[in-house]
């Protein structure tokens, strides 16, 4: 598919995303994504601009349904959402949510993501994912979805 020379690109459309955040969640949302990033380096990153929430969905090829980790942006903080958590080994509790397939652990901050207990639960993610991340390669970033209505991207 070609752009046309006046489409925005990725980086222009995840940086007007980002904007309607404030600048605290803002900047802790582009490091978690950098630290996401480096974990998952061969994963497509697919951003969906919903009604509640902008996610970074990272996934091994091109189905959102195999999704390993995202990350959620809400008003007051970022959420590490494990989309096949319920499967994990979770020692110390840190997983939120009682559903068949998804946990989550909201973010004090990006750096959360370096401590040895959520680094253990990414990695253990990563491993036991459906499908495995490819091996090879560099990942993209995929504009999957933009809601038209949506909930304020600010406190109120």
């Amino acid at each position: 598919m070609t752009r046309a020379a006046s489409s925005p690109s990725v980086d222009d459309q995840i940086a007007a995303f980002l904007a309607k955040y404030t600048p605290e969640v803002q900047a802790e949302a582009r490091a978690a994504r950098q630290i996401l990033r480096a974990l998952m380096p061969t994963a497509t990153e697919m951003v969906y601009d919903n009604y509640n929430a902008l996610v970074f969905g990272f996934v091994p090829g091109d189905r959102p349904s195999e999704a390993i980790l995202s990350l959620a942006l809400f008003p007051r903080w970022v959420t590490l959402c494990f989309l096949q958590g319920a499967a994990l080994t979770d020692p110390t509790g840190l997983l939120r949510g009682s559903g068949r397939t998804v946990r989550s652990i909201p973010l004090k901050s990006s750096a959360d993501l370096k401590t040895p207990k959520i680094q253990s639960l990414m990695e253990q993610a990563i491993r036991q994912a459906k499908v495995p991340l490819p091996e090879t390669g560099r990942g993209q970033t995929v504009i999957k979805s933009v809601s038209a209505k949506q909930r304020p991207r600010r406190p109120r």
